[in-house]
């Protein structure tokens, strides 16, 4: 995939080759490689002496401290707002983002335009960095080893993390890659594989995963952010360590991670094998492993956040070093300014209102040796309902919409009162969605399974229609009621008239976009679905 590295202007603070690994450069970036090598820095005090070194020694620190103050979004997806990004040393940073052109996988809104926020945040196991030989595929491009889509509430109070399985099967559409040269190639999708394989295989860039996720979830995937096994050895290192806790001890010959029963604090290449291990938990398998890497976040953006790190400036620098060396980003985030708007965006939310949870899936009923998963029908389709509408899975956030929500608590007075029988409801159906033939469909299931056998087919409505309705009389409320019980229609799908029905005058249901098939209930879940295994942040578990 292409990758463009940025680079500063000559003698910048981002001067150096601009495609060496960050793990072959000397601790402290560019500017210690410089001193390393008697550059700008060793040359300060031969011409002025102590003094004036001194001087600039401390001019240096105190813009470093300068620019440390302001709040951005250098690690977004990871700090949540508490990262670093500096007028003094914007070019420095600049000059360490990688960026891909994921065309219109991406449309760059979310952040800025008021809506929710939704970032693919994407883990490859591809070999980049020095130490790393031994890790992931060999040979390999990379897979979509790890992959969290980060969804952020529109008013920017609470996060869902979705883990999304590797060894999901699931179906990956065609997808335009912009090549070398400038050109566009597009990738044929690929039916029933594994997910990990949107990354990377045949030549797939990081905008095919985010096309898979789109075509997975119904969400727009607005960003996407990638990083290597280098992230997290470098970004542990940078604040010192995580904290970790583990049931028991582990001593995994594959990982190598060796650590007690109990809290320990892991950095570097032993923080890189406690996300890698999977033998030593639960079943030994990704989904266990999918728990761990939750908790271990959890745990890491506490670390972030924490004042032993946002009172650091040296903590904090070593952290916007880390994470732009680390990162890949889309073209449209690629650049400080835009990471530190994301970043501020984000600074609000509180770990108890971000929750971590993992796609629910079940074996691959096709496999006699289970190796893959697949979508979990009866949960899945309810967990992406609440995040296309925007639910949080927090207490802490439901309690307060319900409270400030005084519409929708008038809208759903419109659903209290008696009910009429299944066989007096008289109902036209009109189709403005997008399934074909989905009126005729509905009227089927109607007569044949819920006894609503005065309804009729209207055909298709004179327009389509984002959202399913139901109009009705104000004599017909009874019905309606009962109606809207049957199809799981939620209150604000009601839109009762002002004049009574004359005669057998029907009421009208209007079938939308969001209408998914007949018995499938419009209305948006209530609650998530059970045994997510909801880890939120601000929680510290124990892996075992």
């Amino acid at each position: 995939m292409p990758r463009q590295r940025r680079r500063s202007p000559a003698g910048g603070p981002g001067e150096g080759p601009a495609d060496d690994p960050p793990a072959e450069r000397p601790p402290g970036g560019r500017a210690a490689a410089r001193r390393a090598a008697g550059g700008k820095a060793a040359g300060t005090q031969q011409a002025g002496g102590r003094a004036a070194a001194r001087r600039k020694a401390k001019a240096k620190q105190a813009g470093k401290k300068k620019a440390l103050k302001w709040t951005g979004g250098v690690a977004a997806f990871l700090v949540v707002g508490t990262s670093v990004a500096g007028y003094l040393v914007y070019d420095h940073f600049n000059g360490n983002l990688s960026t891909v052109d994921v065309g219109s996988a991406g449309d760059g809104g979310g952040f800025g335009e008021g809506g929710p926020i939704n970032i693919l945040l994407i883990g490859t196991d591809k070999r980049t960095g020095a130490g790393n030989e031994g890790y992931g595929d060999n040979d390999s491009p990379g897979h979509a080893d790890t992959t969290f889509l980060f969804h952020v509430s529109e008013d920017r109070s609470n996060a869902t993390v979705l883990s999304i399985p590797r060894d999901l099967i699931t179906d990956i559409p065609d997808c335009p890659t912009q090549q070398e040269d400038g050109t566009t190639k597009v990738i044929p999708g690929t039916q029933n594989t594994r997910f990990n394989n949107s990354l990377g295989q045949e030549g797939r860039d990081p905008g095919c995963t985010m096309r898979t996720v789109k075509e997975l979830t119904g969400l727009d995937v607005h960003h996407f952010m990638m990083a290597d096994f280098n992230a997290v050895k470098t970004l542990t290192t940078a604040i010192e360590g995580v904290e970790v806790c583990l049931e028991k001890p582990v001593k995994d010959p594959q990982s190598k991670l060796d650590l007690p029963a109990g809290e320990s604090t892991v950095m570097g290449e032993e923080a890189l094998a406690f996300v890698r291990t999977r033998k030593s938990f639960g079943n030994s398998g990704d989904l266990d492993r999918i728990k761990v890497q939750q908790q271990f976040l959890s745990s890491m953006i506490r670390k972030f956040r924490s004042n032993d790190t946002l009172t650091d400036p040296g903590k904090l620098w070593s952290l916007a070093e880390a994470a732009t060396e680390a990162l890949t980003v889309d073209s449209k985030i690629g650049s400080i300014k835009k990471l530190t708007e994301l970043g501020r965006e984000l600074s609000g939310i509180s770990p108890k209102n971000i929750s971590f949870v993992t796609l629910p899936v079940k074996d691959n009923p096709a496999e006699k040796i289970k190796a893959t998963v697949v979508l979990d029908e009866s949960q899945a389709p309810q967990l992406f309902s609440m995040l296309q509408n925007d639910i949080s899975l927090t207490e802490v956030e439901k309690k307060e919409k319900d409270a400030k929500d005084k519409a929708k608590k008038e809208q759903e007075a419109l659903l209290q009162g008696e009910r009429a029988d299944a066989g007096d409801v008289r109902v036209e159906v009109l189709n403005g969605g997008e399934i074909g033939g989905a009126a005729q469909m509905t009227l089927n299931w109607l007569q044949n399974s819920q006894g609503v056998l005065k309804s009729s087919n209207g055909g298709n409505a004179p327009e389509p229609v984002e959202k399913t309705t139901l109009e009705y009389a104000p004599n017909q409320a009874d019905q309606a009621r009962k109606l809207a019980d049957i199809m799981g229609l939620p209150a604000s799908a009601l839109k009762p008239g002002t004049e009574d029905a004359v005669g057998l005058e029907p009421m009208t249901l209007t079938l939308g976009a969001d209408f998914q098939g007949a018995g499938v209930p419009v209305a948006p879940p209530t609650k998530a679905p059970e045994n997510l295994g909801n880890v939120e942040a601000d929680k510290k578990i124990c892996a075992g």
